[in-house]
Protein backbone atom coordinates (compact mmCIF):
# COMPACT_ATOMS: atom_id res chain seq x y z
CA UNK A 1 0.00 0.00 0.00
CA UNK A 2 3.13 2.57 1.19
CA UNK A 3 4.35 2.40 -2.62
CA UNK A 4 1.08 2.59 -4.30
CA UNK A 5 0.79 5.68 -2.22
CA UNK A 6 3.67 6.83 -2.90
CA UNK A 7 2.66 6.34 -6.85
CA UNK A 8 -0.30 7.92 -6.33
CA UNK A 9 1.01 11.44 -4.57
CA UNK A 10 3.35 11.70 -7.08
CA UNK A 11 0.52 11.86 -9.98
CA UNK A 12 -1.85 13.92 -7.55
CA UNK A 13 1.04 16.24 -7.35
CA UNK A 14 1.66 16.73 -10.96
CA UNK A 15 -2.00 17.38 -11.03
CA UNK A 16 -3.63 14.29 -12.29
CA UNK A 17 -7.32 13.69 -11.69
CA UNK A 18 -7.06 10.22 -12.60
CA UNK A 19 -4.84 9.39 -9.59
CA UNK A 20 -7.33 11.42 -7.11
CA UNK A 21 -9.90 8.88 -8.76
CA UNK A 22 -7.78 6.16 -7.84
CA UNK A 23 -7.30 7.28 -4.19
CA UNK A 24 -10.66 7.56 -3.92
CA UNK A 25 -11.21 4.14 -5.38
CA UNK A 26 -8.66 2.86 -3.18
CA UNK A 27 -9.24 4.10 0.49
CA UNK A 28 -13.31 4.69 0.14
CA UNK A 29 -14.60 1.51 1.22
CA UNK A 30 -12.23 0.99 3.63
CA UNK A 31 -12.46 4.49 5.20
CA UNK A 32 -16.53 4.19 5.19
CA UNK A 33 -16.14 0.92 6.97
CA UNK A 34 -13.57 2.47 9.17
CA UNK A 35 -16.15 5.51 10.25
CA UNK A 36 -19.01 3.26 10.93
CA UNK A 37 -17.13 1.65 13.54
CA UNK A 38 -17.44 5.49 15.34
CA UNK A 39 -21.30 5.94 14.07
CA UNK A 40 -24.22 4.53 13.95
CA UNK A 41 -25.55 5.45 10.12
CA UNK A 42 -23.67 4.00 7.08
CA UNK A 43 -24.75 7.01 5.13
CA UNK A 44 -23.49 9.15 7.72
CA UNK A 45 -20.02 7.74 7.71
CA UNK A 46 -20.33 7.60 3.76
CA UNK A 47 -20.69 11.31 3.96
CA UNK A 48 -17.65 11.97 6.33
CA UNK A 49 -15.47 10.38 4.21
CA UNK A 50 -16.60 11.90 0.81
CA UNK A 51 -16.28 15.23 2.32
CA UNK A 52 -13.17 14.47 3.64
CA UNK A 53 -11.85 13.55 -0.14
CA UNK A 54 -13.61 17.39 -1.19
CA UNK A 55 -11.31 18.83 1.33
CA UNK A 56 -8.21 17.13 0.19
CA UNK A 57 -8.52 17.82 -3.55
CA UNK A 58 -10.54 21.59 -2.76
CA UNK A 59 -7.37 22.55 -0.42
CA UNK A 60 -5.14 20.60 -2.38
CA UNK A 61 -3.89 18.65 0.94
CA UNK A 62 -2.18 16.29 -0.84
CA UNK A 63 0.98 18.43 -1.47
CA UNK A 64 1.42 18.51 2.28
CA UNK A 65 2.32 14.39 2.30
CA UNK A 66 6.02 13.35 0.90
CA UNK A 67 5.20 9.74 2.09
CA UNK A 68 1.79 7.33 2.64
CA UNK A 69 -1.33 9.20 3.06
CA UNK A 70 -3.44 6.26 4.25
CA UNK A 71 -2.88 6.96 8.21
CA UNK A 72 -3.70 10.39 7.93
CA UNK A 73 -6.74 9.74 5.83
CA UNK A 74 -8.14 7.09 8.57
CA UNK A 75 -7.05 9.77 11.90
CA UNK A 76 -8.77 12.05 10.15
CA UNK A 77 -11.95 9.84 9.18
CA UNK A 78 -12.04 8.83 12.97
CA UNK A 79 -11.82 12.30 14.11
CA UNK A 80 -14.38 13.84 11.85
CA UNK A 81 -16.79 11.20 12.86
CA UNK A 82 -16.51 11.39 16.64
CA UNK A 83 -16.91 15.52 15.65
CA UNK A 84 -20.04 14.29 13.93
CA UNK A 85 -20.96 12.43 16.84
CA UNK A 86 -21.06 14.86 19.36
CA UNK A 87 -22.62 17.50 17.63
CA UNK A 88 -25.34 14.95 17.12
CA UNK A 89 -25.47 14.60 20.56
CA UNK A 90 -25.32 18.11 21.75
CA UNK A 91 -28.61 18.45 19.54
CA UNK A 92 -29.92 15.71 21.81
CA UNK A 93 -28.89 17.20 24.89
CA UNK A 94 -30.47 20.46 23.95
CA UNK A 95 -34.35 18.25 23.12
CA UNK A 96 -33.39 16.87 26.52
CA UNK A 97 -33.12 19.97 28.47
CA UNK A 98 -36.01 21.46 26.97
CA UNK A 99 -38.04 18.93 27.47
CA UNK A 100 -37.01 18.85 31.36
CA UNK A 101 -37.54 22.50 31.30
CA UNK A 102 -41.30 21.98 30.11
CA UNK A 103 -41.54 18.81 33.09
CA UNK A 104 -40.09 21.67 35.91
CA UNK A 105 -42.45 24.35 34.87
CA UNK A 106 -45.61 21.39 35.16
CA UNK A 107 -43.78 20.28 38.03
CA UNK A 108 -44.13 23.72 39.86
CA UNK A 109 -47.94 23.63 38.94
CA UNK A 110 -48.12 19.72 41.05
CA UNK A 111 -46.24 20.67 44.02
CA UNK A 112 -49.20 23.30 44.50
CA UNK A 113 -51.65 21.37 44.01
CA UNK A 114 -49.74 18.28 46.49
CA UNK A 115 -49.51 21.23 48.97
CA UNK A 116 -53.24 21.78 49.06
CA UNK A 117 -54.34 18.08 48.67
CA UNK A 118 -51.90 17.56 51.80
CA UNK A 119 -53.53 19.89 53.81
CA UNK A 120 -56.85 18.42 53.23
CA UNK A 121 -55.53 14.73 53.99
CA UNK A 122 -54.32 16.03 57.35
CA UNK A 123 -57.45 17.50 58.02
CA UNK A 124 -58.97 14.01 57.27
CA UNK A 125 -56.61 12.58 59.67
CA UNK A 126 -57.44 14.62 62.34
CA UNK A 127 -61.30 13.80 61.66
CA UNK A 128 -60.49 10.13 62.16
CA UNK A 129 -61.65 8.33 65.45
CA UNK A 130 -58.84 8.54 68.21
CA UNK A 131 -57.13 5.21 68.02
CA UNK A 132 -57.19 5.00 64.25
CA UNK A 133 -55.88 8.21 64.35
CA UNK A 134 -52.77 6.98 66.45
CA UNK A 135 -52.23 4.21 64.25
CA UNK A 136 -52.32 5.39 61.17
CA UNK A 137 -50.03 8.41 61.97
CA UNK A 138 -47.79 5.56 63.89
CA UNK A 139 -47.83 3.87 59.85
CA UNK A 140 -47.49 6.11 57.66
CA UNK A 141 -46.33 9.37 59.24
CA UNK A 142 -43.74 7.62 61.29
CA UNK A 143 -43.42 4.77 59.51
CA UNK A 144 -43.62 2.00 62.16
CA UNK A 145 -44.30 -1.50 61.80
CA UNK A 146 -47.60 -2.85 63.23
CA UNK A 147 -45.79 -4.63 65.83
CA UNK A 148 -44.27 -1.88 66.98
CA UNK A 149 -47.53 0.12 66.96
CA UNK A 150 -48.99 -2.59 68.66
CA UNK A 151 -46.28 -2.40 71.61
CA UNK A 152 -46.47 1.25 71.78
CA UNK A 153 -50.37 1.63 72.32
CA UNK A 154 -50.56 -1.68 73.94
CA UNK A 155 -52.84 -3.58 71.95
CA UNK A 156 -52.59 -6.16 69.87
CA UNK A 157 -51.40 -6.34 66.13
CA UNK A 158 -54.63 -7.42 64.80
CA UNK A 159 -56.04 -4.65 66.13
CA UNK A 160 -53.58 -2.49 64.99
CA UNK A 161 -54.43 -3.74 61.79
CA UNK A 162 -57.84 -3.18 61.73
CA UNK A 163 -57.54 0.56 63.22
CA UNK A 164 -55.36 0.49 60.51
CA UNK A 165 -57.82 -0.64 58.19
CA UNK A 166 -60.46 1.74 59.24
CA UNK A 167 -58.87 4.48 58.87
CA UNK A 168 -57.56 3.78 55.04
CA UNK A 169 -61.27 3.35 53.84
CA UNK A 170 -62.53 6.42 56.06
CA UNK A 171 -59.55 7.74 53.82
CA UNK A 172 -60.51 6.39 50.49
CA UNK A 173 -61.32 9.80 49.16
CA UNK A 174 -57.81 11.43 49.75
CA UNK A 175 -55.97 7.94 49.00
CA UNK A 176 -54.39 9.05 46.45
CA UNK A 177 -52.59 11.74 47.89
CA UNK A 178 -51.27 9.31 50.83
CA UNK A 179 -49.53 7.23 47.76
CA UNK A 180 -48.24 10.88 46.71
CA UNK A 181 -46.51 11.38 49.78
CA UNK A 182 -45.00 7.89 50.00
CA UNK A 183 -43.58 9.10 46.55
CA UNK A 184 -42.16 12.96 48.29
Amino acid sequence: MKSNDLKILNELKLGSPEAFKELFDLYYIPLSTYAFKYCDSFTVAEDIVQDLFIKIWDEKLYLNFNETIGPYLFKAVKNNTLQATKQKSKYHFVEIEEHVNKLMIDENIDIKLIEDDKKKLFTEIEALPTKCKEVFKAIVLDNLKYKEVALQLGISVNTVKTHYSRALKQLRSVLEIIILLFLI
